[in-house]
């Protein structure tokens, strides 16, 4: 059994081409039906203000499949640590011994995260975006957009959060990466001109409107991955084209389906997974609106430890 720590796994493990083809074909198996992959495990600690969710896939003929513990204590920036944590343990799917396991305290669930956005965005953005509305002004605020630039040509950035100061801290950050950067007081104003809108936030009640969206936007949500949180006002799903989820199940109870909880949604729901393995091409014109929400796969956390492991034998 291997262990590694984050420092060796970051070194190893960037977002670049590779570990993007590498979730893309996880999610391309997951839409073939190649998959084993029970619900999400989550537990929370209210006490604490501290939660944890367990996920976990196989791929058929994969030789190994991976249990991630992902953890969250959100008191803890105000004790100088990390909001999130957790790590990947690596089973061989054939004699059930550990292979490894990757202290990563949730490196790889977020790069896996930015690049199911630019997977997401690859397969129902237009082609020839460029201008991207970021809402939130956090950690995946920075990774999405560096994602999204393995598959579009983004020179733009429209940034709102809820503190200004945050979005400014955001901006100057982002400003190194040679993009132009526009700071704005309203969520409207931010994607009144984007080909692309990345929702970003823990947001609990809706951030973003139907009313919001310019002819032609796409939308990737990942912020809302649990019960009690919303980014989408129904009628943005409502006004979509074409509305993609990673899993229709997680989507109906952590993300955004929830809000037709107990009711069948007034439009066609595809899964992400399966436009990728038939192909499916759901932008009809330049003028079509897709929406696709992310709640976070197993299939991902095996596909992108299956990666780190590749990396690190190679190091």
């Amino acid at each position: 059994m291997q262990l590694y720590h984050r420092d060796a796994i970051e070194a190893a493990v960037k977002i670049d081409q590779e570990a993007l083809a590498k979730v893309e074909s996880g999610f391309a198996a997951l839409g073939r039906g190649e998959v084993v992959q029970p619900p999400i495990l989550s537990m929370s600690m209210e006490e604490f203000n501290s939660e944890v969710d367990v996920k976990t896939a196989h791929i058929r003929g994969w030789e190994r499949f991976a249990i991630k513990v992902s953890t969250g204590s959100f008191d803890n920036p105000k004790r100088g640590l990390p909001s999130l944590n957790g790590l990947m343990m690596v089973f061989s799917a054939e004699t059930g011994l550990v292979d490894a396991v990757l202290f990563d305290e949730g490196y790889l669930t977020a790069v896996r995260t930015a690049l199911a956005g630019a997977i997401a965005a690859k397969h129902l953005s237009r082609k020839n975006s460029r201008r991207v509305a970021v809402l939130g002004a956090g950690e995946q605020a920075e990774l999405q957009v560096e994602a999204l630039r393995l598959v579009r040509d983004i020179d733009s950035i429209d940034v709102w959060a809820r503190r200004r100061e945050a979005a400014e801290a955001y901006a100057d950050k982002m400003r190194d990466s040679g993009l132009a950067i526009e700071v704005h007081d309203s969520v409207k104003s931010a994607c009144a001109q984007a080909d692309i809108v990345i929702t970003t936030t823990p947001s609990r009640e809706p951030i973003l409107q139907a009313t919001d969206l310019p002819e032609g936007v796409h939308v990737t949500a990942m912020g809302s991955d649990s019960p009690d949180k919303r980014e989408l006002d129904d009628e943005v799903m409502i006004r979509a084209d074409a509305f993609v989820c990673d899993t229709r199940a997680q989507s109906e109870n952590n993300g955004e389906l929830k809000a037709f909880a107990g009711k069948q949604p007034p439009f066609k729901v595809y899964e992400l997974g399966k436009v990728i393995a038939e192909g499916q091409n759901l932008r009809l014109s330049d003028a079509t609106i897709t929406v696709c929400d992310l709640t976070g796969t197993g299939v991902q956390d095996t596909a992108i430890a299956n990666f780190a492991l590749s990396r690190l034998a190679d190091a």
